[in-house]
């Protein structure tokens, strides 16, 4: 039950969040502060950059090991691109007509050229043992001739007695015998399994392992075993790839389009709330103040979690509308009741409930419609399949709870509006 008493809380609270909301949205400089502590993300089309798109060559690569060789190809991408310190890098891996593509984002990055030197290598592992202690008193790693060509394969598996995650290693014929005598002259002491020369893995020599079949075992959870066998398999087996395409956006660019979207954007906000006022009158009053709520709430989680590009920006603004129909129909049904000849109380409820079926379903099959864009699809697309998705989150709560919350407060018929059920 909501009745008045906890709708006034419940507003209360919001409102607070969304004064605190406006804070840390707005990068004016009256919020400087807090822009600076958290600012926002913004892709490679907002503020300029470079889009690289790489063809990777998994012939060499036996089917089952392609999956985990693309992901270890993925996070050493990543980790060598974060070298060049740009901010909110993209590196995925996408699929078209049976091939795979490496796509990468590099916003605001200065030396595309030498960006795309590091990027166009292919992960390089190889296994060192401990040397001489230096001056600093940490020990140097000494090169072996164990080099990534020798390992056959990495996989994720489990203990048999203690059911821990662990690393399977598997070498070649001919790396059995290297590893083989690397074992034997390290017994109690360390090997380091490099990649790009990141130490990655420093595992412990219990005895000679002569059979070519190495267990790397430590306290490991299921997530840790599985990102080491990927990036040893990024840097084992040979996995090319061949820059295809590059695309430059400059700066200014970004700026204008950012620029206009938020015009754009505000303009039709504005025309959405003269709309609301006119057609419903108090009704679309209180509508367009849980519109500037969602608006609010849902920048605050964008500012958070996600790197907004133009594409976002658009799917956003798509949730604008689906928030104010969530409304209408609400309303609508309100009205269909109030003809009927219920108080306003009455009304509402059961306006709220027949209103609630349409606007699930029409907001599940658009939930339903983003995670498929957000799963199948890479780049732009998938940054507009993200924010329509939390903007319909959002818009849910807003339409539903908000909108009826500020319905039961402002309602005249206070003596019948606590009877409002919870749809």
């Amino acid at each position: 039950m909501m009745n008045k008493r906890n709708a006034t809380l419940l507003l209360a609270i919001v409102g607070i969040i969304t004064i605190v909301g406006v804070f840390f949205v707005y990068p004016a400089s009256w919020s400087q502060s807090v822009s600076s502590w958290s600012p926002w993300k913004l892709g490679l089309d907002l503020v300029g950059g470079s889009h690289l798109t790489y063809k990777i060559d998994t012939s060499a690569i036996e089917a089952s090991q392609i999956s985990d060789t693309l992901a270890g190809l993925r996070d050493v991408i990543e980790k060598r691109v974060n070298t060049f310190g740009v901010k909110e890098p993209q590196v995925a891996i996408s699929q078209s007509g049976g091939e795979q593509f490496l796509v990468i984002d590099l916003a605001g990055i200065s030396d595309v050229n030498e960006a795309i030197k590091q990027i166009g290598q292919t992960p390089f592992l190889d296994f060192r043992t401990v040397g001489n202690v230096n001056a600093s008193g940490t020990s140097e790693w000494v090169p072996t001739e164990l080099k990534g060509q020798y390992v056959k394969s990495a996989s994720l598996s489990f203990g048999q007695q203690t059911s821990q995650p662990q690393v399977q290693l598997q070498f070649t014929s001919e790396g059995s015998d290297i590893f083989a005598k690397l074992t034997e002259q390290n017994v109690g002491k360390q090997i380091g399994i490099f990649v790009d020369n990141n130490l990655i893995s420093a595992p412990v020599v219990n005895e000679k392992i002569p059979s070519g079949n190495a267990v790397i075992n430590g306290r490991f959870t299921v997530d840790e075993a599985k990102s080491l066998a990927q990036n040893i398999n990024a840097g084992a087996l040979p996995a090319p790839i061949t820059l295809i395409n590059q695309q430059t956006v400059g700066a200014s660019l970004g700026t204008n389009s950012l620029n206009a979207s938020l015009f754009a954007g505000l303009i039709g906000t504005i025309l959405v709330m003269l709309f609301m006022v006119l057609y419903y009158h108090w009704r679309g009053l209180l509508a367009c103040i849980a519109l500037i709520v969602y608006i609010v709430l849902s920048l605050t989680i964008f500012k958070l979690f996600v790197t907004m590009s133009l594409a976002g920006i658009a799917g956003f603004l798509l949730s604008i509308g689906m928030a104010v129909d969530a409304n209408i129909l609400i309303f609508e049904r309100t009205k269909e009741e109030l003809r009927k000849g219920l108080d306003k109380a009455a009304a509402m409820r059961e306006g709220f409930r027949r209103a609630w079926s349409a606007i699930r379903d029409s907001n599940v099959s658009t939930i339903i419609t983003t995670l498929i864009l957000f799963n199948l699809t890479s780049g732009f697309v998938k940054g507009l399949a993200l924010t329509l998705l939390l903007g319909v989150l959002v818009s849910m709560f807003t339409a539903i709870t908000v909108t009826r919350g500020l319905m039961i407060v402002f309602s005249r018929n206070t003596s019948e509006t606590s009877k409002v059920t919870k749809v």
